[in-house]
């Protein structure tokens, strides 16, 4: 799971977004459950005049995620992924009951999920969002 690069999409203001990706290691396999130990996610709000400015998301920073519930061992199709035919085998629904995602339209956000192994170097999944 060495090779990262950030997804980009679009999010609406003080809804949840669903986040798919085909996440591979760095032998170009699929991931699988019981490749990963843990699992969890933080969204940062970007600074339009310094991008690499970032604020954390009240309530959603260092959240764990069960990893039966994230990540699928046989690659789904379907539904919202329209990226190609093969699929994807992560898909998380942000939660947003208690504490809103992404609270100002017109900002740029990051979702970022820290992937730790059973084995090797802990790997970053990231979605640069613009909010509407």
């Amino acid at each position: 799971m060495s090779h990262v690069q950030d997804i980009h999409g679009t999010a609406f203001k003080n809804a949840s977004a669903i986040l798919l990706a085909r996440v591979v290691d760095a032998d170009g396999n699929n991931i699988q459950q019981t490749n990963l130990s843990a699992i969890e996610y933080s969204i940062y709000e970007l600074d339009p005049a310094q991008l690499n400015q970032l604020t954390i998301v009240l309530g959603h920073n260092g959240v764990s995620l069960g990893i039966e519930d994230v990540i699928f061992d046989t690659l789904q199709t379907g539904g919202l992924w329209t990226t190609d035919e093969i699929g994807y085998n992560f898909r998380h629904q942000i939660d947003v009951s208690e504490n809103e995602a992404f609270p100002t339209a017109g900002t740029q956000y990051q979702v970022r999920y820290q992937l730790t192994p059973t084995t090797g170097q802990k790997s970053i999944l990231r979605f640069q969002l613009r909010v509407i």
